[in-house]
This record gives C-alpha cells, structure tokens and sequence, in this order.
C-alpha cells in the first residue's frame, strides 16, 4: 500500500511539472533583420532544443511569462545586434541555462534585467528582480569575448534588477498627484488596485560564463 502511495504521489508530481514546463525540438530557426520569434506560451517555463539558430541584424529572440528558460542550440549564426531577451511578465528577469555553440558571432545582448515599474504611481508589479543566467559556449567554436563591444564575438548579459533609475521625489509627486485625482471618500480609488508599490530596486541577478567541459 505504502508503494501503491508512492507512486501516485510521483505521478502527481511528475504531471504537475509536466504542465507547467514545455519542450520545443526546433531543426532551423531563422529570424531576419529587425524581426521577432517570440514564445509567450502559458508555460512557466521552456526547454527549447535548436539545431541551427540564424539570427541577422536587431533581430529578437523573446521569452514572454518564462520564470526560467532551458535553451540549448547545436549551431549558431549571430549577425550583428541580436537580442535574447526574457521576462517573467512581472517585472523580473527570466532565469536562463543556455548552451550554444557559435559558428559566427557579431554581438549577442541576452538581457535578463529586472524591469522598472511604471513610473507614474499606479503600480500593478514592483520592481523587478534580475534572471540568473547560466550561459556556457563550446570551447571548439567562436570563444566569446565579453570586453569590447566594439569588437568581433561580443557577448554582454544582463542581470541587473529594475528600479536603479527610479527618482523618489518625482514618484511621490505621482502619487500625490493620482490621490488628489480621487473621488471623495475613495483618495486611492485613481491607483491602481488602491496599492503604491515601493520604489526600492530589486534584487540583481547571477552570470555565469564558462567553457562547455
């Protein structure tokens, strides 16, 4: 019996995971210049295999309502300019494990960045929270370079949380402003769900950069 218990309470578990992440196998994904794939599924989290990414010039690589992304890619070829941008939809920055091997590499900008609240004192998120963002790169490809933007092979990762750029007497000023905008009897009613989120940064995130073993 105790066996019998166990067992469904893996199942149970293992099909909760189940909802909640999804699995892509992708052969070829090619995104032109100044063009966007975006995965916005209703998962929480993505594990997404590519055989052959092409990314040209200001193209976007976007993972919309991903608390954390899974992407590993066989063989990439990055212009200049592309992004791998990812957020929770709250606010935060998206966790990402990333495995590339570059066959070319321009500039590739992975922006994991907690986002700042909207800055007029009708909040529905505070400021966000950065990713954590594991990236490792095959050591038989293009190496990264992480110091020069100018530069071939560019890599920057951002993981700074949202909020640095917050002014407190202009957002008190909103504040102020939206509550005297309110009905008698309701100051708060012009706020949005009546709440005023702090204006304090959130938390920045990790970066790991290393060499595929």
């Amino acid at each position: 019996m105790k066996a019998i218990i166990i067992c469904i309470s893996f199942m149970a578990a293992s099909a909760a995971f189940a909802q909640d992440t999804n699995t892509i196998h992708i052969p070829k994904l090619e995104i032109e210049r100044n063009k966007k794939e975006v995965f916005a599924s209703r998962d929480s989290s993505l594990v997404i295999y590519i055989d052959t990414l092409v990314m040209k010039n200001k193209s976007q690589l976007v993972f919309f309502g991903k608390k954390d992304v899974q992407l590993h890619v066989r063989h990439a070829t990055i212009e200049k300019r592309g992004y791998i941008y990812g957020t929770d939809g709250k606010n935060n920055g998206t966790d990402f494990n990333i495995d590339m091997r570059f066959e070319k590499l321009g500039e590739l900008y992975v922006l994991a960045g907690g986002q700042d609240a909207s800055n007029n004192g009708s909040r529905t998120h505070p400021n966000g929270d950065g990713g954590d963002v594991v990236f490792t790169y095959a050591g038989d490809g293009i190496i990264p370079q992480t110091a020069d933007k100018k530069s071939a092979n560019y890599l920057y990762i951002d993981t700074r949380a949202g909020g640095y750029r917050v002014n407190a007497q202009s957002e008190l000023r909103n504040i102020y402003s939206m509550i005297n905008q309110g009905t008698p009897g309701r100051p708060l009613g012009s706020l949005s769900q009546g709440m005023v989120y702090s204006g304090s940064p959130g938390n920045d995130g990790k970066t790991t950069l290393k060499a595929k073993e």
